[in-house]
This record gives structure tokens, sequence and C-alpha cells, in this order.
């Protein structure tokens, strides 16, 4: 196989949960410059057209689909949309996710709930509806997204830190099960990253200036820089490559 077609989408089919903008909308794009049809999924009705817009600009083809990843009833009525009109998954992203900031002596635990059935239930429930299928053609390719969080415990985040720690376990977990179906589940764990999730952290001077500090790179990182290790995750090149959790930081947890 040459290099160009170890990195080749053509013939596959990717669902992409948060895919309407930010880290989701940059993955879902590098995929479909990669060749794959491109299932784009978001919370609301009508919440990836912009998505589609550039996938399309791009030569791409899209597809729209929504679920709130916060009730498990929709996820699993989207999976069934999804394969009712004829869709094959050869490849997962669970990007969608949300995060709450509040001292854990005050954290309401129904935000505690809410978050970790959005960033952890959600992704199992994904990964569990599109594997047997997986299974069946004895390949596929699954993509978590995990976090610094996955290693640190943050400050004011505990519900957001607890689900992806839990993520970077439930990776490695379903990689030992279904790796023998040559099925691989691997994660990308962002650093810091100029999203909505991280708006907070980027307004506020002081701590802005100290994760530029400690970034080796001397700068956030950009949603597009993550279209190389999706796109390294969802090909042939990562045949080989099963439960890990492949950190895209700028060089912030070799500091």
């Amino acid at each position: 196989m040459i290099i160009p077609e170890l990195f080749s989408l053509v013939g596959k089919t990717a669902l992409v949960t948060g895919a309407s903008r930010g880290l989701g909308q940059k993955i879902a794009e590098g995929l479909a410059m990669a060749g794959a049809e491109v299932i784009c999924s978001s919370s609301r009705d009508g919440g990836c057209d912009r998505t589609l817009d550039i996938i399309q600009a791009c030569g791409g083809k899209g597809f729209s689909f929504c679920a709130n990843l916060n009730s498990d009833g929709d996820v699993r009525s989207m999976i069934k949309s999804v394969f009712a009109a004829d869709h094959r998954i050869d490849i997962l992203v669970n990007v969608g996710g949300t995060i709450f900031r509040s001292p854990a002596v005050e954290y309401p635990y129904h935000e505690w709930q809410n978050v970790l059935r959005v960033n952890l239930d959600a992704s199992f429930l994904l990964a569990q509806a599109v594997a047997p299928e997986m299974i069946k053609r004895q390949q596929g390719k699954i993509i978590n997204i995990a976090s610094m969080l996955s290693y640190t415990g943050g400050i004011t985040v505990p519900a957001y830190t607890a689900s992806k720690h839990a993520i970077a376990g439930l990776t490695k977990a379903l990689a030992n099960e279904w790796g023998e179906h040559n099925i691989q589940v691997n994660a990308i764990a962002p650093g810091y990253f100029r999203t909505d999730n991280t708006q907070a952290l980027q307004d506020d001077r002081t701590r802005n200036s100290e994760i530029e500090k400690r970034i080796p790179a001397g700068r956030w990182g950009e949603p597009s820089d993550l279209q190389g290790a999706a796109i390294f995750l969802a090909s042939h090149a990562s045949d080989y490559v099963n439960g890990h959790i492949l950190a895209v930081d700028g060089g912030w947890l070799a500091r």
C-alpha cells in the first residue's frame, strides 16, 4: 500500500458527534477532505448546516442527524435513523461534550449527571450501537475525545475531569474487547484549544498567560490542529494502534 492510500478514507462513512462547531466541525471537515462521507450530528435540527456547507465546498459529501446526547433515547433513536437511511458507519468519532464549572463543595448534582451523560454515557451507547456491524465486517474505527484532564484533576470541573478519565478507561476497555475483530478504539486528548468550552480560561488574562507559558509551542491549539490526528486514527495508517490516548497538546504534557 502506497503512503497516500494509507491515509485515504475514500469509500468510508464517518459519524461525528458535536459537529456543529469547534473541534467536531474541523474533524468532520478533515475526514471529508480525506475522502470520507461524513454524517454530522448535533443537538438540534439544522445545527450542522454550516458544517455541511464546508464539507460540500471542499468537494465532500455530508449528511445531518440530530440527537440530544443527554438523552439515551435520543442517542439510540439517532443511530436507528442513520441505519434506516441505509448509512454504514465505518468510523465513529465521539466529539460532542459539555462542561460545567463550580467549586466541588457547591457542585449541583444535576449538572454532574448532565456532564457524565453527555461526555461518557453517549460515547459508550454510540460505540455499543455501531460495534455489531463493525464486528460483522471485521473492521472499524472508533475515536473518542479525551482531554488533558484525563491525566490531571483540574480546578472546579470535577464532573468533566471524571468523565474524561473515564473516557480514557473506556477506550482501553473497548479496544481490549473488540481488537480481535479488527476494530481499533483510540482517543485523542486535545491540549488547550480555542473552543467554547475553554472561553472562560481564554478570558482570564492571568490563567491564559500561565497556560501559554506552559505550552512549548507557545500558543493555544486551533481546532484544525486535530485534523491530522483524526485522519490518522480513522485510516489504515493506524491499523495496529489500539487502546491509545494520543495527546495533541503542543507539548503541554512534556513540560
